[in-house]
């Protein structure tokens, strides 16, 4: 492994101290001189052909600028990542409560959003779905012409009637998982200005410049070239923020009106139009040996992802390449629907699907080793996946495989080493305590058959310094820290020479989006390429400035440096005033397109993955049982995100995946009767808060290096939230003896178990 000495130091974050100053200028602190404000039209049902849109009274109010609607839009009048079938505006039919009618644009907020009574709609409700299931009847309501069923997977290897038939005990359970929220702090906002050329540019939180750029120019019918896209800073997204959200109606305002333009929307109707995590419903049933070895397993999955796909159809299929966990198993049948129905839209979240089914899986290893009277941990160890074994798709584990790893360090933590001890201590005689644990893998990247690639430039500044760019934007995950790191260490500079330019396509090549867990080695390799052009170019400079031959020339930090006569060194900031001179620069590029697995599954695009981020997470829960609240007193995480480029990075990282996936195991949900969003602020949809957390959470991290990545790196920023949700309700059982099959694991659900176990 190369010598480093940036990567793998705690490194204080490029951005902490804007951050903690207030400095820091997110896209909702904007403002620009003459700037209207826009204000968006939301459906009052949720399922409706829409008859008649009069904006005649919104358009004459005082200081309305301009009124839209879809006869306004230019271009293509809709957007979605996977395909375009959500109306930018729309304007025959809404198919949730968050589509969108009209976009005003007016000389305040307060006057944008009193023009929005004023234009009259009429619509004709029709009959909705909203039970994904019931959604895929023939008799069924049809959200979409197409049908009610988005995607369909179904992979099967093996024989798994015939493993039924030999194991030593079989598990059959459904589990149902909730409508997660992002709960990112800014919610969708943005502003966006227009020159006399009709070049456009619009600062709005996102999570992929390019692709938005590209959203946007089909919605305006316009060259991409003319349209200019900054995603950083974002105050958070988690995947809520990878799909269009207002980028499109900022356009439209300033194509309109010719002047700046402003939208701010409110935590209500983030809550309503914004993305979600995908509810499932999984039946899952599983089989072992009397030895504790995994020999098949079958699931069937229902996602519901609400009125439009965004990227439903790839979440499913993630979801079913993670169904059988981070294990062995020989035998599969599994399949997957994701389902149009009348709720809000599903798409990307921190996990993307997996969460859902680890859930899951290691409840159902949990089931078995119970009835084994096996370990938990022991039953995890036997059938984890270890490089060279084939997954349950029947694809090779080429890449690192860190589980074991993870395992080893989990089992050795002090609580796993003292958790009888921490048992035998609740803090009341009424409360139980109990311990749990799960295990994951992530698939790093966008997986087989789609366009994963990556891009960065590297330019040797006139004072010294070094300019580097990548679009991957920033969204609160820590990544453009961790690229000044990486940069310095290939580039062989101080990381305060490092200036990072990032998410913003006026300034960086196209890099990917920041999702999938694969900002980092993504922009990592880009670098190392871009560090290798970069250094020939300064070789070249500098064997002129030192008279020596070209091939003479070698690359230390902070210098290059003659091999034949190591007394003749010139500095990088040497290099640049001399270049400055002659009237040139120095700059490269690097462009990196990912690995894949050579595994082919015909028909499907996204799996299987080649490269995996693994992890461990344990939690000590206090159970009251007489109202059934349960409280995470301690977690233990140990990732392996191969080599670590910022340890402190990734313990911030996997403190808050612990939060996020006790949120999600025992208070979040976001709830929908017949197509109406009844959570529709915090007051009501439950967020862990500071004095929600665990006394303790450790972070252990359990590097298992990855050959193909920037010095060993993968990607962790999605696992540290995934089997912590399952070793939170086993640690239930562990605490009181009820199963949790249903989460949140609420107290009144915990609460009613306990009651309807004394019953029985």
């Amino acid at each position: 492994m190369t010598k480093t000495k940036w990567v793998g130091m705690d490194v204080t974050r490029i951005d902490a101290k804007d951050k903690v100053r207030g400095a820091l200028k997110y896209m909702s602190d904007l403002s620009l001189p003459n700037m209207i404000h826009g204000a968006v039209l939301r459906s009052k049902h949720p399922h409706a052909l829409i008859k008649k849109i009069d904006t005649k009274r919104a358009k004459e109010l005082d200081g309305v600028v301009t009124v839209l609607t879809h006869e306004d839009v230019p271009g293509l009048n809709g957007f979605g990542i996977a395909i375009p079938d959500q109306p930018v505006l729309c304007g025959d039919k809404v198919r949730y409560m968050g589509d969108a009618v009209a976009l005003v644009g007016a000389e305040s907020k307060e006057t944008a959003e009193r023009a929005l009574e004023l234009i009259e709609v009429e619509y004709e409700p029709l009959p909705l779905v909203s039970d994904p299931e019931q959604a895929m009847l023939e008799s069924s309501p049809l959200v979409h012409e197409t049908g009610n069923i988005h995607n369909h997977v179904k992979i099967e290897r093996g024989d798994v009637e015939a493993a039924f038939k030999e194991a030593h005990v079989v598990v059959e359970n459904t589990y149902s998982t909730p409508r997660q929220m992002h709960a990112f702090l800014e919610p969708e906002s943005g502003v966006a200005t227009i020159d006399e050329d009709k070049n456009i540019t619009i600062w709005c939180g996102g999570q992929h410049p390019y692709r938005d750029q590209l959203q946007v120019a089909r919605a305006l019918g316009m060259n991409p070239r003319k349209i200019r896209i900054v995603n950083t800073p974002a105050g958070g997204a988690f995947g809520g923020k990878d799909e269009i959200t207002l980028q499109i109606y900022l356009a439209l305002l300033v194509l309109h009106t010719g002047r700046p333009a402003k939208i701010v929307i409110s935590r209500e109707e983030s809550v309503v139009a914004g993305m979600k995590r995908h509810p499932m419903k999984i039946y899952m049933k599983t089989a072992a040996s009397a030895d504790g070895t995994i020999l098949a397993n079958q699931a069937r999955v229902v996602s519901d992802t609400g009125a439009y796909a965004s990227l439903g159809g790839p979440v499913i299929g993630f979801a079913i390449e993670h169904s059988c966990g981070a294990y062995r198993v020989e035998n599969v049948d599994l399949e997957g629907f994701c389902v149009y129905t009348n709720n809000c839209v599903a798409g990307a979240f921190r996990g993307f699907g997996a969460n859902q089914v680890t859930f899951a899986v290691e409840t159902q290893l949990d089931m078995i080793a119970e009835k084994l009277g096996m370990g938990k941990l022991d039953i995890r160890k036997k059938n984890a996946l270890r490089k060279g074994d084939i997954a349950a798709l029947g694809h090779k584990m080429e890449a690192s495989v860190g589980l074991m790893r993870t395992l080893e360090a989990a089992e050795n933590s002090r609580l796993w080493q003292i958790r009888e001890e921490l048992k035998a201590k609740p803090s009341a005689p009424h409360k139980k305590r109990g311990i749990g644990i799960a295990c994951a893998f992530q698939g790093c990247g966008l997986g087989k058959g789609l366009p994963d690639y990556g891009a960065a430039t590297i330019e040797l500044l006139p004072n010294g310094q070094f300019a580097i760019g990548i679009s991957c934007p920033e969204i609160g995950q820590g990544n453009t820290t961790a690229f000044v790191q990486i940069a310095a260490d290939y580039i062989k500079c101080s990381i305060d020479d490092i200036v990072m330019l990032s998410g913003d396509t006026g300034h960086t090549l196209d890099s990917g989006t920041s999702t999938a867990s694969r900002s980092i080695y993504t922009g990592g390799n880009a670098l190392k390429l871009a560090a290798e052009n970069l250094h020939d170019a300064i070789s070249t400079v500098a064997a002129e400035i030192l008279s020596v031959p070209g091939n003479d020339i070698d690359i230390r930090y902070e210098s290059a440096v003659s091999k034949s006569c190591p007394e003749k060194t010139v500095s990088f900031k040497t290099i640049a005033e001399f270049v400055k001179k002659k009237g040139k620069t120095i700059k490269s590029e690097g462009h990196f397109l990912w690995p894949v697995s050579e595994t082919e599954l015909e028909g499907y695009v996204g799996i299987p993955h080649l490269l995996y981020s693994y992890i461990t997470q344990i939690a000590l829960v206090e159970v009251n049982t007489l109202t059934g609240e349960t409280e995470v007193v301690e977690a233990v995480s140990v990732p392996d995100p191969g080599k670590a480029i910022n340890p402190q990075g990734v313990e911030g990282q996997s403190e808050g995946g612990v939060v996020m996936g006790m949120g999600y195991a025992l208070t979040e949900d976001t709830i929908i009767e017949e197509g109406i969003t009844l959570t529709r602020n915090f007051s009501t949809y439950i967020l862990p808060t500071s004095l929600d957390m665990p006394h303790k959470i450790d972070t252990i991290i359990a590097e298992e290096l990855e050959p193909s990545g920037p010095f060993g790196a993968k990607g962790i920023g999605e696992a540290v939230c995934v089997p912590i949700s399952p070793a939170i309700t086993n640690a239930i059982y562990d605490a009181v003896g009820v199963w949790m099959k249903q989460i949140p694991a609420t107290a009144e659900r915990v609460y009613t178990a306990l009651k309807n176990k004394e019953v029985s």
